[in-house]
């Protein structure tokens, strides 16, 4: 049964490849269309049409390699998907800070996920493969999780990101001149036969160090789900991919659901205390699936019914 089960992951992968590249040529066409000014129900249309799309990929899955490893893409899927609201409320001040006009956002943004395709999986390959051959690393991650739940929870509005603080900007502005001002799509301008970075470069970098930290919490927690390298990466790359969607709604409804943050935060911790128990205790897949999606449900649910009182 070995050269089916081979024969069938390399069409899945070939498959996976030939989607993504296809989602991302679609996305860049649309997106760059509207030249950045994109609205809420645009956004809302493209949110959906990319979490369709990972629904018929989850049904090829299905099909090709049975419902246990499709109900395990669609949970990776779902918690790497929600995980994500949280860094995109990064993104928007990341852009904030370096007043990115609307109409280089989706470069902007494209660059950072092109850049959290290759490293997303770099880091799912060692982390397969730490579990692989040393067991324990299952409770570091864990601990690692249950850890950054309650850091969320505490965290108080001033403790948040601020892009001005980042050591990734401070260490690029030692290795290269900035510029304050924007030169049309450029990342690079040369003055008097001197190379400046334009705030479009540095804007992309700490884009790209702020995923690299995020992916080092949601890594870990689709690894609690299943160790399948193919399921993992392909849960994690669909929903990167819906990501410039996703920012456009957000960035339009910043603010409408502030129990969103406590709703990610006890899934981290759910997930980090389903990795420490796992060699005690199996939670079914189905039943991480349900508590994940009732715990997002419940939070923008408390949002709209329960708002808070404005300071």
């Amino acid at each position: 049964m070995e050269p089916v089960t081979t024969a069938v992951s390399t069409i899945m992968w070939l498959a996976f490849w030939v989607t993504v590249l296809a989602a991302l040529f679609i996305d860049l066409t649309v997106l760059n269309k509207h030249h950045g000014k994109v609205s809420v129900k645009e956004a809302a249309l493209m949110v959906c049409a990319w979490v369709t799309l990972a629904g018929l990929f989850g049904g090829a899955i299905w099909l090709m390699e049975g419902p246990r490893h499709a109900l395990e893409f669609y949970t990776g899927y779902v918690l790497e998907y929600s995980l994500s609201v949280d860094n995109m409320f990064v993104f928007i001040m990341i852009f904030s800070y370096f007043a990115i006009p609307s109409h280089l956002q989706p470069k902007a943004l494209l660059w950072g996920i092109l850049g959290a395709v290759v490293l997303r999986f770099a880091f799912i390959f060692l982390g397969v493969k730490l579990i692989s051959m040393f067991s324990w690393t299952m409770y570091v991650f864990g601990a690692l999780l249950v850890f950054t739940a309650a850091k969320m929870l505490f965290q108080k509005d001033d403790d948040s990101f601020d892009p001005s603080n980042s050591w990734v900007l401070k260490t690029l502005k030692k290795i290269i001149p900035l510029k304050t001002d924007y030169y049309g799509e450029n990342f690079f301008v040369i003055e008097n036969a001197k190379r400046f970075a334009t705030p479009l470069f540095a804007a992309v970098v700490v884009i790209e160090m702020s995923d690299l930290i995020f992916a080092v919490d949601s890594i870990p927690a689709v690894l609690s789900i299943t160790q399948d390298t193919f399921l993992v990466y392909s849960s994690n790359i669909f929903a990167i991919i819906g990501l410039r969607s996703l920012y456009f709604l957000l960035s339009g409804m910043a603010g409408k659901f502030p129990y969103l943050k406590y709703g990610i935060s006890v899934i981290l911790f759910f997930v980090g205390a389903k990795m420490l128990l796992s060699h005690h205790f199996k939670i079914p897949v189905a039943a991480s699936l349900g508590v994940i999606v009732g715990v997002l449900a419940l939070s923008i649910l408390a949002s709209k019914i329960f708002p808070p009182k404005e300071a």
